[in-house]
């Protein structure tokens, strides 16, 4: 088992290394032959995904968890349209994004490249593995994934799809990996020499151990601990709606709310129309002392909860500085919205929250590399450094510098016989 990972880490790593170089018309006809290979095999990955299912619900997996692990021809479609997606966006590999004379004859260039070896670590959604592998094949890297173990089915049949539909496009062989036990993750962390960045999706406990015990950067995702605010200047009914589709368009994701901010000007009102709207949805709510006297709710535990479910805290503040107080102090940094009809309180909201994605008078369900048109996403990253929020394309990239010379030394700018003119240039770097 052992030789078999570092097997398929060199196998990446020599993959990397050709697609740093492959042309956009290689990747693109790659991920066209993946979208059709997915949809020819639909019907096999429903019944893997089946299998799948039925293990989890032996097991008694949760049911918002069910639902994340369910894979089906509806979600298949779904996915296919964003391979297809991605198709249709740039090509960021040799994009130039400074070009600079240092002096007649000597032209600096910072040109945009492949990371090389993306190693993700993610939760129990095939649909993740499809969006993580096209996302890296556009973008010119490797990738090794693990997956969660309750979907070991569905992930072993795409992982094998995605790599059949590539044989003979031009996309070297071994640039799709798949691990399937948690010792291969034990393994991987100390795999400094063949991967390049490590991207963990999980709990902030799972994600502060692949930190701390890898050499390798991580970008980090953690938990989806995301609040909307309503300010006393809201309009009611349009809180109502957007708070229902934040916590109930899908309750198993990172991105819904799983936090209610009421400001006290208006929770006498506010709160037992939000309220009856949320458990009309089947949402059970968990409140301070003052939502519990008005609606007669259990009580907060924990305000730095996820819960992943059905279930929403709700809490009474007095002022758009104390919502984002609460925000900085217990939430995680991933997606945070404010509901009010005053430009200034919502600029402050925007500009003091400190999360990489903070909306006005809008679900926080809108957090998606998809919806935003990166085509899909690795993840959303709660890291300041080197991407942040969702990491499409963009965020799977880094750059070099190109310098340009005819024989020119270091010795004669030292000597005073020439000097740095470091004059901007115009286009696109020429090799």
């Amino acid at each position: 088992m052992h030789d078999d990972l570092m097997n398929t880490a060199l196998a990446a790593r020599t993959a990397a290394l050709a697609m740093q170089d492959l042309p956009s018309s290689v990747k693109d006809g790659a991920l066209e032959r993946i979208a059709a290979a997915l949809e020819l095999n639909a019907e096999s990955i429903e019944q893997e995904n089946a299998r799948d299912m039925e293990r989890g619900e032996a097991a008694g997996l949760a049911g918002p968890l069910m639902k994340r692990l369910c894979f089906d021809r509806a979600r298949i479609l779904q996915t296919v349209e964003g391979v297809r997606g991605l198709i249709r966006l740039p090509d960021p590999v040799g994009q130039t994004r400074m070009a600079r004379r240092l002096d007649a004859g000597l032209d600096l260039y910072r040109v945009v490249c492949p990371i090389g070896v993306i190693g993700v670590i993610f939760e129990s959604r095939p649909d993740a593995l499809v969006q993580i592998s096209t996302l890296c094949l556009k973008s010119g890297n490797a990738v090794l994934l693990k997956g969660g173990s309750e979907a070991a089915g569905t992930n072993r049949i795409l992982a094998e799809i995605i790599a059949e539909a590539c044989i003979g496009t031009g996309v070297p062989a071994g640039w799709i990996g798949l691990m399937e036990s948690r010792e291969d993750v034990s393994r991987l962390l100390g795999m400094d020499d063949c991967v390049d960045l490590l991207v963990p999706r999980g709990s902030n406990a799972f994600v502060r151990y692949i930190m701390d015990n890898t050499r390798i950067p991580v970008l980090g995702h953690a938990d989806g601990i995301c609040h909307t605010y309503v300010d006393d200047k809201a309009d009611l009914a349009m809180a109502v709606r957007v708070c229902v589709d934040a916590k109930t368009q899908y309750v198993a994701v990172c991105n819904a709310t799983e936090t209610i901010l009421v400001h006290r000007a208006i929770a006498f009102t506010a709160v037992p129309e939000l309220a009856a709207a949320l458990r009309a949805a089947g949402v059970q709510i968990f409140g301070d002392d003052a939502v519990c006297a008005l609606i007669g709710c259990p009580p907060v535990e924990d305000w730095h909860t996820e819960y992943l479910d059905y279930k929403v805290s709700m809490r009474i503040v007095d002022s758009l500085d104390e919502a984002i107080a609460h925000i900085n102090r217990f939430g995680s940094r991933h997606t945070d919205a404010i509901l009010t009809a005053d430009a200034e309180t919502a600029r402050r909201f925007l500009a003091r929250v400190d999360s990489g994605n903070v909306f006005w008078n809008c679900s926080t369900r809108f957090s998606d590399g998809f919806r935003y048109g990166f085509g899909a996403e690795v993840g959303v990253s709660t890291s300041k450094i080197h991407a942040r929020g969702p990491v499409g394309l963009e965020g799977l990239m880094t750059y070099k510098y190109k310098l340009l010379g005819h024989g020119d030394i270091v010795s004669d700018f030292s000597s005073g016989s020439r000097t740095f003119r470091h004059e901007e240039l115009e286009g696109p770097c020429p090799v």
